[in-house]
């Protein structure tokens, strides 16, 4: 479970799209929603969009790994299709903020399935920029964003790894350095007792 955090705007969305595209072992995560469907976005694909009775009935029922409520809108991780993603040998990327990421490690099991990264944008100037740029948010939302920036970036410290996104080509490449590790800590490497056994032998037992 490769969960990649940043205040909006400072690039983990352009990170995670270059990985997927990248890597033919990494699936993204789909959250459900509350929040309208905006131009271009696909059900299902995107989002999986839900009325707030649907959310709060998927809550109730254990359905989801981890939700927050962000700019008035509820987000959440559907627990199934992250289950079976991990049971085939399949990693999922996550683009989720420091509160899921909170819950996720909490727990009892995800937890131990996780490696987490914050990205930093290089400075706020430019992290400003790059909301304005995006076009998608009207004014007031902008600023949203820049006053709530400030306090997710102090949770940098929570995540195992940070980068600064200067540069988005040199920070994919970063990203992708830290997934190869994690893969071949031994615990995640499928089938590596059977391989060593055979490679010992059955009358050279370990010493």
């Amino acid at each position: 479970m490769f969960v990649l955090s940043s205040p909006s705007g400072a690039g983990k969305t352009t990170i995670s799209r270059a990985m997927l595209e990248r890597d033919d072992n990494l699936i993204m995560s789909i959250s459900a929603t509350t929040r309208p469907m905006r131009p271009g976005e696909v059900e299902g694909e995107d989002y999986y969009f839900v009325d707030e009775k649907k959310f709060e009935q998927m809550i109730s029922d254990g359905e989801l790994l981890e939700h927050a409520n962000v700019f008035g809108n509820f987000y959440g991780t559907p627990r199934k299709p992250v289950e079976e993603a991990l049971a085939r040998g399949v990693d999922i990327l996550f683009d989720i903020d420091w509160q899921g990421t909170q819950i996720i490690a909490g727990d009892e099991i995800a937890g131990q399935n996780l490696v987490s990264v914050f990205i930093l944008p290089p400075n706020t100037a430019e992290l400003e920029k790059r909301l304005r740029t995006r076009a998608q948010d009207p004014e007031d939302v902008v600023q949203q964003r820049m006053s709530k920036a400030a306090g997710e970036m102090s949770r940098y410290s929570e995540y195992q790894y940070v980068i600064v996104n200067d540069e988005i080509e040199d920070s994919v490449q970063q990203v992708q350095t830290i997934l190869a590790s994690e893969r071949l800590r031994i615990g995640r490497q499928i089938g590596l007792h059977d391989f060593v056994q055979e490679l010992i032998g059955p009358e050279k037992p370990a010493q």
